[in-house]
């Protein structure tokens, strides 16, 4: 028996000799592999996948943060978000791979009133404009609009912290414009609303909708214009008292990179012959078009 394993354990050479098991241990890992072979597989991976093989060994790691690697996986608008958002002087001392995770947490602009951040897997932008950095007809009046705190401002978590809600009157107009560079694309530009004002009531969510009135006589007329001749107009009933609805104003294909494209939204319904009231503006959304059936998931 005792000659039998020793026989396993050895493999015969040519012309006599043999090779322990132990010399063909050393044939060649992964980690042999050299990083910049590493490097160009993972321009063909998504950001997450990357992340994970990165824990394999240190070759993996070390390949893992070449600069090239997560420049490929940047907008080539990134520049224009980073320098907006980061600040030249930061991103001078950042790898390519420190903007990237940075720029996919969301980041503040224009005095906290809007949001941007990159989607995690694909690089693309989506970005959120608070109800503060929209033009709201009436709104320093308090007889008809107040601001209003809230925990239920993002997607079911608190983005920006308070809403716009419309007590009554009888001319509502709701006006944003954003200049901005987004990457080559088609996207979405949605509303935030409810009709009703949410609190919460021994622990649950309850929302009064006795101001809610005016808004099944005439429909509001949504309106997107984009500097390169784009338009969109279409017109609906808000609905849905007690919940948060997003309503798709329109759609916008950007075709020229590292072009700004300024863009001017609004809902409206202007009709004087009855008062509206009840409503709450949370935020307007751009986002891929591909990302607009997640919203309505959230």
């Amino acid at each position: 028996m005792g000659a039998g394993v020793s026989s396993c354990n050895k493999v015969e050479k040519e012309g006599g000799g043999s090779i322990s098991s132990s010399s063909r241990d050393s044939r060649p890992g992964l980690g042999d592999i050299p990083e910049s072979c590493i490097s160009s597989l993972f321009m063909n991976l998504d950001p997450p996948d990357i992340c994970k093989l990165a824990r394999v060994n240190r070759a993996f790691h070390r390949a893992s943060s070449a600069d090239f690697v997560w420049e490929s996986k940047l907008p080539p608008s990134y520049k224009f978000l980073a320098n907006k958002v980061l600040g030249e002087e930061n991103i001078a001392t950042m790898t390519k791979k420190e903007i990237y995770a940075k720029l996919c947490l969301p980041n503040r602009f224009d005095g906290g009133t809007k949001e941007v951040w990159l989607d995690k897997c694909s690089g693309q932008v989506c970005l959120f404009m608070s109800s503060k950095s929209l033009k709201i007809t009436g709104i320093d009046d308090r007889r008809y609009w107040n601001y209003i705190p809230t925990e239920e401002s993002r997607l079911g978590m608190n983005r920006f912290q308070s809403v716009a809600y419309l007590q009554q009157m009888w001319w509502v107009e709701v006006v944003g414009e954003l200049e901005f560079e987004f990457p080559v694309g088609s996207y979405s530009l949605i509303f935030r609303l409810q009709l009703g004002k949410a609190s919460k009531r021994l622990g649950r969510r309850v929302c009064n909708v006795d101001q809610v009135h005016g808004w099944d006589i005439k429909p509001v007329r949504f309106q997107l214009s984009t500097s390169d001749g784009q338009l969109s107009l279409s017109e609906c009933y808000l609905c849905g008292p007690g919940e948060w609805v997003y309503y798709h104003v329109g759609d916008f294909v950007v075709e020229k990179p590292n072009e700004p494209i300024n863009i001017k939204f609004s809902l409206a319904q202007i009709d004087c012959t009855h008062t509206k009231g009840g409503l709450c503006v949370d935020s307007a959304i751009i986002c891929p078009t591909e990302f607009k059936e997640r919203l309505k998931q959230s």
